[in-house]
């Protein structure tokens, strides 16, 4: 997973992306807030942000309020790197819109855990976007069905939009999950069924 850091302290900048990086995660850096805020913009950005609260041009605060202004279906998960440590502090960040925060000097092991929190609802929103996905197409599938739909009046095939026609079970099979087990109704049995049967019985034999 990608992580953007936007810290303009040169030293903690490089600590937080050699540590990233030993942890196995593709690091982003950005000296200042408006770097930051750039990247953000980008529709490949990264899911995941840890952001200085103070820093050159935007400020930490600045560019969550920012991102949450951009109403994204895939939200970026965003960690607020501050000094403060007064609750109003805290309570100030999470409703400009940072979902967590780790204060300075913050111990390794856990920035560690916050990151792995974080990728973790990231990797849970991606599953959850992918099931509504699903269930859209599923909905959109039934839909189709429910419309009116040409069927031949002689064959009983359906006209498919590539003004393809198609069986009635192939079709149906395709556009929903729907699956047949094949059976003869009594009136097909009586009228095609019964007279193939008649064709094998022997004379002199009952069929």
């Amino acid at each position: 997973m990608r992580i953007l850091i936007a810290e303009d302290d040169a030293v903690s900048r490089r600590l937080l992306e050699t540590l990233l990086t030993r942890w196995g995660y593709e690091v982003v850096a950005a000296a200042d807030g408006d770097a930051a805020w750039q990247l953000l913009q980008q529709d490949d950005a990264p899911r995941l942000a840890i952001l200085d609260w103070m820093m050159p041009g935007m400020g930490g605060l600045e560019i969550c309020q920012k991102v949450r202004e951009l109403g994204r279906p895939a939200p970026i998960y965003l960690i607020l790197l501050t000094a403060r440590t007064g609750s109003e502090d805290v309570v100030q960040g999470l409703e400009t819109g940072a979902n967590d925060y780790v204060t300075k000097p913050f111990r390794r092991e856990e920035l560690r855990a916050r990151v792995r929190v974080g990728v973790r609802m990231v990797e849970l929103q991606a599953s959850l976007a992918e099931r509504v996905q699903e269930l859209e197409q599923a909905m959109a599938r039934v839909r189709q069905l429910q419309g009116l739909l040409p069927i031949c009046s002689y064959c009983k095939r359906i006209r498919t939009d590539q003004n393809y026609w198609q069986q009635v079970e192939s079709y149906i099979s395709e556009h929903s999950e729907a699956v047949f087990s094949h059976s003869v109704c009594p009136e097909c049995f009586k009228k095609f069924v019964t007279p193939q049967l008649n064709k094998l019985v022997t004379p002199g034999e009952k069929p």
